[in-house]
């Protein structure tokens, strides 16, 4: 009797189940943060002393002035700029010790971003934009191919696969984007304003497919944004203030929502200075 040769193991689906999706996020520990340039001589802080736990799977929106330092905070947990102290711990490995060339590494195959202009290499397609992640991580044509073709798919894009980014709409070219992001699978997606430049219903739909492609694949994803219409459809919100530190927003924020704010106390008539 001859031996029936084993079946060769298959391929994981490019797509996660919730259930498995959910233990491939990040979680991060952020201790301690923080940044200074050197201005005039001088150092100038940016932030400092921050904190933030992120579970795998978290899907959290920041929210706060401009110039608070979201920005800045957002590169340094995607590791395109270095703290000038603290610790940022992912999974449990610190990335604050980490050479660049390793950084570089990690950042492309852990790491997803998608920002305010969506920076997509006007000379490819839709599809060859979607490519780019994989075929840096040297994963054969037909391989990124397909996963980007997927992908897009998921975004509502097979139809444009083959347009450049001067043929799609703002809505369309931030979607590519998104995909580009999310190609990979990141353990950690990270949006800078992604929907800063579209309408109001582009940017809620944008948003929608942020939170459907989180849940279905399990990247732990983190948003900083201005529009607090937006940031109300995520789970949990935070409020970086001055220095940067983060805190916590309730269903109802006193702070955002002018109309729920309670009376200020009534002064006695004896003391009316009028």
């Amino acid at each position: 009797m001859t031996d029936t040769p084993a079946p060769e193991p298959t391929q994981p689906p490019i797509s996660a189940t919730p259930s498995t999706a959910v233990l491939r996020g990040a979680r991060l520990e952020v201790t301690r943060l923080g940044k200074a340039y050197v201005h005039g001589g001088r150092p100038l802080p940016i932030l400092w002393d921050v904190d933030l736990s992120l579970e795998r799977g978290d899907m959290v929106a920041v929210v706060g002035a401009s110039g608070v330092g979201k920005s800045t905070f957002l590169q340094l947990l995607g590791t395109l700029d270095l703290p000038t102290e603290g610790s940022i711990k992912f999974n449990g490995e610190e990335l604050t010790r980490m050479s660049s060339t390793r950084l570089s590494e990690f950042r492309n195959r852990h790491i997803g971003f998608v920002f305010q202009f969506h920076h997509l290499l006007p000379e490819f397609t839709a599809l060859e934009n979607v490519m780019m992640p994989g075929l840096i991580q040297q994963q054969s044509q037909a391989v990124a191919r397909k996963r980007a073709a997927d992908i897009l798919g998921r975004v509502g894009l097979s139809h444009r696969l083959t347009h450049r980014p001067s043929e799609l709409s703002g809505g369309e070219q931030q979607r590519v984007a998104l995909a580009r992001a999310m190609v990979l699978e990141p353990a950690l997606l990270l949006a800078d304003e992604p929907t800063g430049n579209l309408d109001r219903a582009t940017g809620e739909a944008i948003h929608n497919l942020f939170l459907d492609l989180n849940r279905e694949r399990g990247s732990t994803l983190l948003v900083v944004t201005h529009n607090h219409e937006l940031a109300r459809m995520m789970p949990r919100r935070m409020r970086m203030i001055d220095g940067g530190r983060l805190v916590e927003e309730t269903e109802v924020d006193y702070r955002t929502s002018p109309a729920t704010m309670p009376s200020p106390p009534v002064t006695p008539a004896t003391e009316d200075p009028s």
